[in-house]
């Protein structure tokens, strides 16, 4: 087992852990989780030897194995199938040398070793693993020089994986994953045959992958049995209980030292007044858990915009003379919530592309609202930020006009407080970067949003709030990401991106978890019976919104109607010089309860067309 006894460790003068104790047993998948900031990258280099304890220790099992993805694979001519075979250097020396032994007794040695590792079956892992993070056959044959520093990652994170290290420390390893990878991982890790430690922000890997969650808060580590949400519930009953012991100790101390206040200088009293000073001396202070400052985002509000803010109709889009996206009959709201499905490669940032007007269509009809604005967020604009300048002067470059205490203001609606919008960007957090980045995208209150993995490098406070604004946003918004939870709790439409098409996905996040993973699994032979056809998922949105529709027409034409009905009920109206006007509002009303009456109509049949659908 890992055993973490004690440890003490200083960063630049400042403490990460002190006292900090904890026990891993073997073979348990455990979720590191804790503040951006917290130090639990640092407690992985501990773990690995690469930092020097200033006190305590941290013991492992004798020779065992420790693996983790420290940096990307070169940019070199090897094939990825080939790098990822070479970190298992057992196999690769035994192999070497089954090539040049001569002794029988060693060669006998050598076959043995090879066949109790799986040697004969590692090219085979090595690709399953390669097509779990999204490279195809032919993508595995060519050198790693040929892709780029985010899939050189995921090769990175194919080998240690093949490698199967007895502890398998992973830091935020879907940050470079899709949703597709993601998914894979979270099914992988639950079949390791050895220890995982995994720092992670992601709550749908920590309920589905981990057994327990390993947290670090106030340089202390305490250790939950469990998942991700059972952790959250233990620690609110935790936290619950320490305020009503903090509270109740309060009021005893007040109680005691009301008494001592009142008879210590009374000769009668003293010696139980000084009997309450030593209770008093002699209390250990319980003090009450300080609720985590506010985590926020806030999107400004942009002006309403008649549907459709966007319209596709046999468009294509590509690069040169590629085609990548073709015949795209799309339509996008104000009020729609779109996640993009499908795998990388498949069309999904050129489709955020083309709708953000970053590439020309090749053809067909690309149709925009006069005053639409759109915001855009990428990881790629975070690294582009300027790193010897500040916040501050990143807006006051854009926003001069506003005046600093207006540009503050808005930074610190971004979770961004005075001590960050004056430090310069290179010492930011990546999570302060992200936040940067997303108040850069949203500042002129954009009618489309556009994220294209918005969560990576936010802590799980964050996401939660960034949750909250995108609800509460009144722009539409298109989600690309690997966090099912983001995902599930904003996104209303799906649209799968897939053999160069974009069309509605008629399932739910869910099923299309069920489809990718069953897709690594051998089909069965057996013939099922289909099941009885249902209404799709985007029909049954579409159902939806004709309600809601429907009932803001409603609720409109009410308002409308009491109005005149209160116009009306003015006795002046009917004075005789006023019986043309008298005249006119009735007519008015007239038509406005002809116009409720049959909204009214709609609306009962939209519902019963929604029930039927739903049942």
């Amino acid at each position: 087992m890992l055993k973490i006894s004690d440890i003490t460790y200083n960063v630049e003068g400042r403490p990460l852990f002190e006292g900090a104790t904890a026990t891993i047993p073997t073979g348990h998948k455990v979720g590191l989780i804790g503040r951006n900031g917290a130090g639990k990258t640092t407690l992985f280099r501990l773990i690995r030897g690469e930092l020097s304890l200033e006190g305590g220790t941290i013991t492992l099992p004798e020779r065992a194995r420790i693996g983790g993805v420290a940096q990307e694979v070169p940019s070199n001519e090897v094939s990825l199938i080939n790098t990822v075979l070479a970190a298992d250097t057992e196999r690769m020396d035994l192999m070497a040398e089954s090539e040049t032994a001569t002794d029988p007794g060693r060669i006998s040695d050598i076959q043995t070793r090879l066949n109790d590792i799986n040697a004969w079956s590692a090219e085979a892992r090595a690709a399953s693993i390669l097509k779990g993070l999204g490279f195809d056959h032919e993508d595995q044959l060519m050198p790693c020089s040929a892709f780029s520093g985010g899939w050189r990652m995921r090769v990175a994170l194919a080998a240690v994986l093949f490698s199967q290290p007895d502890y398998l420390l992973l830091d935020e390893p879907t940050n470079y994953l899709d949703l597709e990878g993601a998914l894979w991982l979270e099914n992988y890790l639950v079949k390791y045959p050895h220890t995982v430690l995994i720092i992670s922000h992601d709550r749908e890997l920590l309920n589905r992958s981990v057994g327990a969650i390993l947290h670090l808060d106030e340089r202390k580590l305490t250790y939950y049995t469990g998942t991700y949400d059972q952790f959250a519930q233990q620690r609110a009953a935790q936290r619950a209980v320490q305020a009503a012991a903090a509270k109740k100790q309060q009021a005893h101390r007040e109680h005691l030292q009301s008494f001592v206040n009142r008879f210590k200088a009374k000769a009668s009293k003293a010696k139980q007044a000084q009997s309450r000073v030593k209770m008093l001396e002699k209390m250990t202070p319980i003090t009450a858990p300080e609720d985590a400052a506010r985590v926020v985002f806030s999107f400004p509000t942009p002006e309403e915009l008649s549907p459709p803010i966007i319209a596709t109709e046999g468009t294509s889009v590509g690069y040169g003379d590629t085609i990548v996206l073709k015949n795209l009959d799309l339509r996008i709201d104000q009020d729609d919530r779109i996640a993009l499905l499908g795998k990388n490669g498949q069309g999904k940032s050129t489709l955020a592309k083309l709708l953000s007007g970053r590439l020309e269509k090749k053809d067909g009809s690309f149709v925009t609202s006069n005053k639409l604005r759109i915001g855009f967020f990428a990881q790629h604009q975070v690294d582009e930020l300027y790193v010897d300048e500040t916040p501050i002067q990143h807006l006051m470059r854009l926003r001069g006009h506003e005046g600093q205490a207006k540009v503050r203001a808005r930074l610190a609606g971004f979770g961004l407080g005075a001590a960050q919008a004056d430090t310069v960007v290179g010492r930011l957090s990546g999570g302060q970067k992200a936040r940067l980045s997303l108040l850069l995208a949203t500042l002129d209150a954009p009618h489309l949003l556009i994220l294209d993995e918005p969560t990576n490098h936010l802590d799980i406070e964050s996401r939660e709030a960034l949750v909250e604004a995108l609800t509460a946003y009144s722009g539409a918004v298109i989600l690309v990401s690997h966090d099912m939870h983001l995902l599930s709790l904003v996104a209303d439409r799906l649209w799968l991106v897939k053999d160069g098409s974009v069309k509605p996905y008629e399932e739910d996040l869910q099923a299309y978890r069920k489809l990718l993973l069953a897709s690594d699994k051998p089909a069965s032979k057996g013939k099922s019976k289909p099941a009885p056809k249902r209404p799709s998922r985007d029909a049954v949105l579409a159902l939806r919104a004709d309600v809601r529709k429907c009932e803001e027409r409603v609720a409109k034409l009410g308002e409308m109607r009491d109005k005149l009905a209160k116009k009306l009920a003015d006795p002046s109206l009917y004075e005789a010089e006023k019986i043309a006007e008298m005249e006119v509002w009735q007519r008015k009303y007239g038509e406005v309860m002809e116009a409720l009456e049959r909204a009214e109509a709609l609306w009962m049949k939209a519902l019963e067309k929604l029930e039927k659908a739903e049942s």
